[in-house]
């Protein structure tokens, strides 16, 4: 019997060998270019690979080159770029019968010859289709798969070798082949899973070996056999906000099948398992949505819903898993704040501030310790005033309630007040609303002091009002018998003493002056506190704000009358005066200005505003100080006439817009020599002492002068420093100097009986020199001396002095050391006429300021001087005038 089928297939062969006899297939000759890109066309359409001659058509082209393919309509292509020279290879043609037709493809580059191509005769070669088997085939192995054969088999003998995957290479031996016939078997199960295909050659030989044909490509399909049940990939764990929408996206559940794809073996379906009114699932993609409007996480925040995976497209045949996927409801504000009870009581103390009355407590069913369960509380209804606070405690969610002012239970006994509770963050999905809940606070009664009604009290008086005006009364009352009986009212506080209070009626009256202008009034308003107190001693407070009201009781005035303008040479110069007035308008400003009756001509006015007025020259002036009279009136027409001292000097700066004189700038830079100064002086203080001593301890032990007058004196040596007991006549006075302007020194000559000698007026800034005696005249004259290299300049009327502080120490030392040099020269001569210049001298004018009186000629005759104004010479020159002047 096998014997006649392997007849009946070669006879097959045989004869379709022999009807396709007359088919000839060309080879493709084509020249192209030396580089071709990928997806370059060698040839198209199919009338290079056509079956001419034959009855069949070509149906599946296969190519031997890797690099090149072809289309289904047979057109080659490049698969990817190439560079050739020449090129061959060839393409096997199936027709529909199954047979295969090799085409030869000989490529060369278009600069070559194509005359050295061959055309040959391609003969048909038979070749079966791929082979299959089932995959986990039961036993018993091995099985026959199909049988193959070569062409050449009816010129030779021939028989068959195959290697390949499979064969010779892993997994090795799943094949084996019949040499002499061509059967082909299979020698165990294979997975189609781990094994779907398998491609290995088989080859032809003669009897001595030679190889007989072409080689046979053979392919062996391993069909699929539904043997894997579906398995559930990806996360299981879904999450969805509770109340939201029917149909809203939750999730994807991911299964697979290891079986051919794209068959029933791979068409899972999806099922739930329970949960069907909460979820729903698409059969065949796993998308998971919600199914219902009302999830609600407070009756359950986790889902555990089981699916079915089965494949087949679900058919009872097919293979099935099951798994479990947990769907997590998150949290949404859909369950409001609810009161325990349905009427909360409290009390509290009437005057009790800032005290916790009590504890409200709510229940909310939304997550723990989220927005969307933390209460807030508020007072709806009942705190129009402010009198309560609410807050959350944090740790139990409950609401405190807090009085941050005192109650009255004479007013208010009960209050009642109404608290809402909320969330943070708005409701959603629920159609519930804040609820709210009354309370009822009952007020302790307390026994209170007086109070003043109003609380502040506003009175308005005009400034400036007689001492003992009735301003107005402010009275208090007891809160519980509602009347002021027994209260006494007293001052707490009044900072200029301007109220009284009488004590029994509350009575308010003047005491002082009440001043607007006061600093102790701000913005108009003047404070004072009174205190009630009842007949059980306790106490009310009150306030009483004095509106006052203004009254034109100051007049203009211009703050700073001593003005300082810069010389500019032949142009004019101008400052500019202002003027305040401490009372308000329509009282003050606008200011009138205007020259007073002495105005001398050498000024105008101009530029003039509310409070101030450009005070110009009218022609330039020299520098002196001028006197402007200036009539300064508010706008009702009161004022005064006012005098403003304008000096008119070379500036030599300016500080802050203001010109500063030359004097005043030599005082300044001369202060810092003054240290020097004294101690220069002292040094020659010390010089002189020393010097007297020692002409004072002379041998000569008198010294005769003769004078007009007859009397004679003599000079006696004393080492005392202040007058002894021989002084026996105070004949010590001082003769002042004559006025001067030039800058001179001023001095006063102080005369004794037998010692004439001058010293410089201590204290003052500028001296006169009089009474000098001349070495070289051999009289005493007049001499001035200067300081710093020039005068002194004096400012002011004839005949008065101005005191200026850049007269230095250092000078006036000098200058009573020089004179006192040449005294004591003069004195240790030898003339005798130098007796007759030591006396008593009259002067024309004395002077006045003198603190020794007249000096007249007779003045040593009256009544003995005291020396006691020594003392106005300052410590530093006591010790020397008590040497010099000391006679005995």
């Amino acid at each position: 019997m096998y014997e006649r089928a392997l007849f009946a297939v070669w006879l097959l062969t045989l004869v379709l060998f022999q009807s396709a006899e007359s088919c000839e297939l060309r080879p493709v000759l084509a020249q192209v270019p030396k580089r071709l890109p990928a997806g370059y066309v060698i040839s198209e359409g199919t009338e290079a690979l056509t079956l001419k001659g034959c009855a069949v058509k070509p149906v599946a082209f296969t190519s031997s080159d890797p690099d090149f393919a072809v289309n289904a309509d047979g057109t080659i292509i490049t698969v990817r770029g190439l560079v050739i020279t020449t090129k061959r290879f060839y393409v096997l043609v199936q027709d529909e019968s199954g047979l295969d037709w090799r085409v030869d493809i000989m490529l060369s580059c278009k600069d070559e010859k194509s005359s050295s191509v061959a055309h040959k005769r391609i003969k048909r070669r038979w070749r079966p289709l791929p082979f299959s088997f089932i995959e986990n085939d039961s036993p018993p192995f091995p099985k026959d798969l199909e049988m193959i054969a070569s062409d050449s088999s009816v010129n030779y003998t021939v028989y068959y070798q195959i290697s390949g995957q499979g064969v010779t290479t892993d997994p090795v031996g799943l094949f084996q082949l019949d040499g002499k016939n061509g059967m082909l078997k299979v020698t165990r199960a294979v997975d189609r899973e781990q094994y779907p295909q398998f491609k290995f050659i088989a080859r032809a030989y003669d009897i001595s070996g030679k190889e007989v044909d072409e080689f046979l490509p053979i392919t062996v399909n391993v069909e699929d056999k539904n043997d894997n049940a579906p398995v559930f990939i990806g996360g299981r764990l879904f999450s969805v906000e509770e109340r939201c929408r029917a149909g809203t996206f939750i999730g994807q559940v991911n299964a697979t099948d290891k079986d051919l794809a794209n068959t029933k073996h791979t068409l899972i379906k999806f099922t739930l398992l329970n949960a069907t009114d909460m979820f729903s699932i698409d059969p065949f993609t796993g998308t998971l949505t919600a199914k219902t409007n009302n999830l609600n996480r407070e009756a359950q925040d986790k889902v555990y819903v089981n699916i079915e995976i089965r494949d087949m497209g679900g058919e009872p045949a097919g293979l099935f898993n099951t798994g479990t996927i947990v769907i997590t409801l998150t949290d949404v504000n859909d369950n409001p704040p609810a009161f325990k009870e349905k009427l909360y009581k409290a009390n509290v103390k009437e005057n009790q501030e800032n005290v916790l009355v009590t504890r409200i407590t709510v229940e909310d069913k939304d997550l723990v310790n989220t927005p969307n369960w933390t209460a807030l509380f508020e007072v709806t209804k009942g705190n129009e005033s402010g009198q309560f606070r609410m807050e959350t405690d944090p740790q139990t969610n409950e609401g405190l309630l807090y009085v941050i002012k005192g109650l009255d239970f004479e007013k208010t006994p009960v209050v009642k007040l109404e608290i809402t509770a909320r969330n943070p963050v708005p409701l959603v999905g629920t159609n519930a609303t804040w609820l709210s809940v009354p309370l009822e606070l009952s007020v302790g009664d307390e026994d209170e002091g007086p109070e003043f009604n109003p609380d502040i009290l506003y009175l308005k008086v005009k400034e400036n009002v007689p001492n003992g005006t009735v301003i107005g009364t402010y009275k208090a009352l007891d809160p519980e018998t509602k009347n002021s009986n027994g209260i006494k009212y007293y001052k707490l506080t009044d900072p200029g003493n301007w109220i009284t209070v009488v004590e029994s009626t509350g009575e308010l009256r003047t005491a002082n002056t009440i001043d607007r202008e006061s600093p102790l009034v701000h913005q108009d308003k003047y404070n004072i506190t009174i205190r009630a107190v009842d007949e059980s001693k306790k106490t009310g407070r009150g306030m009483v704000i004095i509106l006052i009201q203004d009254e034109n009781d100051n007049i203009p005035a211009i703050p700073g009358t001593d003005m300082v303008i810069c010389s500019k040479g032949d142009a004019v110069s101008s400052v500019l005066v202002e003027a305040v007035d401490l009372d308000k308008p329509p009282f003050s400003t606008p200011f009138i200005f205007e020259f007073g009756a002495e105005h001398d001509g050498k000024w105008k006015l101009k530029d003039t505003t509310d409070s101030s007025v450009v005070l110009e020259q009218v022609v330039p002036l020299p520098n002196d100080l001028y006197s402007v009279p200036l009539l300064v009136k508010d706008l009702q027409g009161f004022g005064k006439e006012q005098t403003v001292n304008v000096r008119v000097c070379s500036c030599e700066r300016e500080e802050n817009g203001v010109g500063l004189c030359g004097a005043r700038s030599a005082s300044t830079s001369l202060g810092s020599l003054g240290i020097l100064a004294l101690v220069l002086s002292s040094l020659l203080l010390l010089l002189l002492c020393l010097l007297l001593i020692f002409i004072c301890s002379t041998k000569r032990d008198k010294l005769y002068i003769n004078d007009d007058t007859g009397t004679g004196g003599m000079l006696l040596k004393s080492n005392t420093e202040a007058p002894g007991e021989e002084v026996k006549d105070g004949a010590l006075m001082i003769i002042p100097g004559t006025d001067a302007m030039d800058g001179s020194l001023q001095s006063g000559a102080m005369v004794t009986k037998n010692v004439t000698s001058s010293a410089g007026n201590i204290g003052q800034q500028f001296f006169q020199g009089g009474g000098v005696y001349n070495t070289t005249t051999q009289d005493f004259g007049k001499e001035n001396y200067y300081t710093s290299g020039r005068y002194n300049s004096l400012y002011g009327n004839a005949g008065n002095f101005q005191k200026f502080s850049n007269t230095s120490a250092l000078d006036t030392w000098n200058t009573n050391g020089r004179y006192l040099e040449r005294k004591l020269s003069y004195f240790g001569g030898e003339e005798d006429g130098r007796y007759a210049d030591d006396l008593l001298k009259t002067y024309g004018n004395e002077g006045a300021g003198s603190p020794a009186g007249s000096v007249g000629c007779c003045s040593n005759l009256g009544e003995p001087e005291s020396l006691d104004f020594l003392s106005t010479l300052g410590p530093k020159f006591r010790p020397l005038a008590d040497v010099c002047y000391t006679t005995k």
